[in-house]
């Protein structure tokens, strides 16, 4: 088969390309050409076709993520936004923070184990490309209905291959969500965060200036796996005689990984590296194209010197694998010895494969021929850009019209309790002890808060104990019912989160999961929760500071509830100042802090009981939500509170269920004025949190909320063996516990 050279591909402009098969529509195809001034050669379109992916180039998204970098709030903390690997923020006394969430969801449903460890791998190197070690990961997770056979075949696997990736690099799992709807059948949404720690001066950037400076590729050797990860790319495209199908799914190795951080870590450590950049999606294609155009020059790469598992594999695959463990680094001339040394000691294989030059061309040869010949930016930074048709959907207004607030409710005490055990034994309220226990949470010994708590947290410095928390939290069901609400209410219940925890909210990081943007309906849920989350950041004074889309998550016509997730990362000064959930000690008195009104949209109750979707999502009051968490975060600093737990799935109910297990203590409650026992226990009304509070603090803490103006009602008191209503039932701590922590094992196991 003769090579497919630049040269060649101007003398013969008429050549038959699989464009189409590819992933490019033909207007793509026609712009290519243009801005090459002739076709493009067999590895030029195999570049373009993944760079210009929907995954890579947020072609259907970014007319509306601009508005991230628009309605950006005043935040001294933010150092590095939008655009680089990570978002970076400032903590205080010197550490900088990076953290970001992406999605690995496609291959996670194709091969389980490996599409969820590989995603932990790839946001781990994100993280370590902005020049911070990793201290903990996160993991976001939904899936189809608990009981349907294919749960059983996805979930475990996934669990698997994050709690074996993650512990293999001795990162803790310290957060995350597991959710189950049949919506998200055949289409899992496999989300993974992470997060780095550095000081403000170790932070790095993806770029590629001063000519002259070597690009060095080091690592995994490149396979042939992960070939058509984020496109619809396959070996079989460029020459037939090949195997017919190369893994879509790229394979991990934690082991090789751990070696490429701590080999990493040296590097920065000795000041090495000019610009660096991970491989994930798009591999070489992308970390090259990237690299260069970021940079000030252009950049001359030499394919063939590339390190290889297969020889078999063709230029194009070689610039397409998705292989992992392997990053990219810029290095100046005189440091290229030392560089290689590193590699050497951490068993690292590490190749020049390229220089950065004078041009403002990437230029890729094969075996001295010019296989490449491209300007980098309209590869990485200059694709197509759509304004995709959107509009309310026609169904819109009948689901909300179908009000929730107005289905049955229980009868009388003896059913409202049996509605409650129902609750706390359904697959979303249980227990996922099953699940968090496969992950390790206390690796490196700063763990001081994880799962099953409101948020995880870390210690990042050992003498003065500063710590930095994250929540993930999203709800497909509101959004379902209100994009705009609903995107806002997963910013407010992560912000809520991280601030129950003690932790002062500082920034986010999103995976934006929608089905496809080809259809006007999906296109509008997600304009609606991009508009909603953009307000909500800058009204919280939150900004973003990157984030992941995931679109085409969908089966046929039907498509997943759109679900925003929200990563929020917060500040404490002391660690041993946090608040956990538990209720530990008796006589502790219990307040619920906020407004609780009849919102039983999108609720779990409505879910569970009546199976039902409908009506209006809860309210959402963005300034009370900062003065819940301004009490909240003053409270844990001043001693005011021993517990808090948000109020968000399940309502005060299931909040108190849950801190009355965590600390083996039982509550007795009772229905304040005003309210009945029903909409007390169940109702999902926003800007709430239920604290227990130490009684020689009492006055004091409810001075503050008095004085601050955000309601706090005196609810009960930590007491007993059980979880007592007064006048509507009692159950005890052991029957909860039961229907709490059977459930997702008998499901799984």
């Amino acid at each position: 088969m003769t090579l497919d050279t630049v040269k060649h591909a101007t003398e013969t402009p008429e050549a038959d390309q699989p464009w189409k098969e590819l992933g490019l529509k033909e207007d793509e195809y026609a712009r290519i050409r243009e801005i090459l001034g002739r076709r493009p050669t067999g590895a030029e379109l195999a570049m373009y076709s993944v760079m210009w992916s929907e995954h890579c180039s947020y072609k259907s998204s970014k007319v509306h993520l601009k508005q991230f970098g628009e309605k950006v709030p005043e935040n001294d903390a933010m150092l590095v936004g939008i655009g680089e690997n990570a978002g970076v923020v400032d903590v205080g006394q010197g550490y900088a923070v990076t953290f970001k969430v992406e999605s690995h969801n496609h291959p996670s449903y194709i091969e389980p184990y490996q599409g969820a460890a590989t995603g932990v791998g790839g946001i781990v190197r994100d993280i370590l490309a902005m020049g911070a070690r990793p201290v903990a990961v996160v993991d976001p997770l939904r899936f189809g209905a608990a009981d349907h056979p294919d749960t059983k075949r996805v979930l475990p696997g996934v669990v698997a291959g994050i709690g074996g990736y993650g512990n293999c690099l001795g990162l803790p799992n310290i957060g995350g969500e597991v959710v189950f709807d049949e919506c998200y059948q055949g289409n899992p949404l496999v989300n993974a965060g992470c997060i780095g720690v550095m000081k403000h001066e170790d932070i790095h950037l993806a770029k590629a200036s001063g000519p002259g400076n070597k690009v060095i590729l080091y690592g995994a050797r490149t396979g042939g796996d992960g070939i058509g990860g984020v496109s619809v790319l396959a070996s079989e495209t460029f020459d037939d005689t090949k195997p017919t199908k190369r893994p879509a799914v790229q394979v991990g190795d934690p082991f090789q990984e751990k070696l490429l951080i701590e080999c990493t870590l040296e590097i920065f450590k000795e000041k090495l590296v000019a610009g660096i950049q991970d491989l994930g999606g798009a591999g070489l294609s992308c970390a090259t194209s990237e690299l260069a155009s970021a940079g000030s020059g252009g950049m001359r790469v030499e394919l063939d010197t590339v390190p290889l598992r297969d020889a078999t594999l063709s230029p194009e695959e070689i610039l397409m694998s998705e292989s992992q463990e392997r990053m990219c680094a810029i290095v100046e001339p005189q440091h290229v010895d030392r560089f290689l040394e590193i590699c050497e000691k951490w068993d690292v294989i590490a190749t020049v494969i390229g220089e950065v030059t004078e041009g403002d061309h990437l230029e890729i040869y094969w075996h001295g021929e010019l296989i490449v010949d491209v300007p980098p930016g309209t590869v990485a930074h200059e694709g197509p850009t759509y304004h995709r048709p959107y509009a309310r959907p026609s169904w819109q207004d009948a689901l909300q019209a179908d009000d929730a607030n107005k289905l049955a409710r229980p009868a009388d005490a003896d059913e409202l309790r049996e509605q409650v055990l129902k609750l706390v034994a359904s697959p979303n309220q249980a227990s996922k002890a099953w699940i968090t226990d496969q992950y390790d949470r206390f690796v490196q010994g700063n763990t001081v808060l994880a799962q099953p708590e409101d948020a995880g947290m870390v210690r990042i410095d050992e003498e003065s104990n500063l710590g930095v928390a994250m929540a993930t939290d999203g709800n497909g069901r509101y959004a379902k019912l209100d994009p705009y609400t609903g995107a806002q209410l997963a910013l407010a219940e992560a912000y809520r989160n991280v601030a129950a925890s003690g932790a002062k909210p500082l920034a986010i990081s999103d995976c934006l999961n929608f089905g496809s943007p080809e259809d006007p309906d999906v296109m509008w849920q997600f304009a609606e929760a991009t508009r909603g989350l953009a307000d909500g950041c800058l009204q919280l004074g939150t900004p973003v500071t990157g984030g992941n889309v995931s679109l085409y998550n969908q089966t046929g016509q039907t498509a997943i509830h759109p679900t925003p997730v929200v990563a929020v990362l917060g500040v404490i000064d002391d660690v041993n100042r946090r608040t956990p959930i538990a209720f530990a000690e008796e006589g502790q008195l219990l307040y619920l802090l906020g407004d609780t009104r009849e919102e039983f949209g999108g609720s779990a109750w409505s879910q569970v009981v009546h199976n039902h979707l409908g009506g209006l999502p809860p309210q959402v009051d963005l300034d009370r939500e900062k003065l819940l968490a301004d009490i909240l975060i003053s409270a844990s600093r001043d001693g005011m509170i021993d517990a808090a737990h948000d109020l968000s799935d399940g309502g005060l109910v299931q909040a108190v269920v849950e801190s009355c297990l965590r600390g083996g203590k039982g509550a007795r409650l009772v229905v304040p004025d005003g309210l009945d026992a029903f909409t007390l226990l169940l109702s999902e009304s926003a800007g709430r949190a239920v604290v227990a509070v130490p009684r020689s603090e009492e006055l004091r803490f409810t001075d503050m909320c008095g004085a601050r103006g955000l309601p706090a009602t005196r609810i009960g008191v930590v007491d007993g063996n059980a979880v007592e209503v007064q006048g509507q039932f009692s159950i005890p701590l052991s029957e909860l516990r039961t229907a709490h922590e059977e459930t997702i094992p008998g499901l799984l196991v």
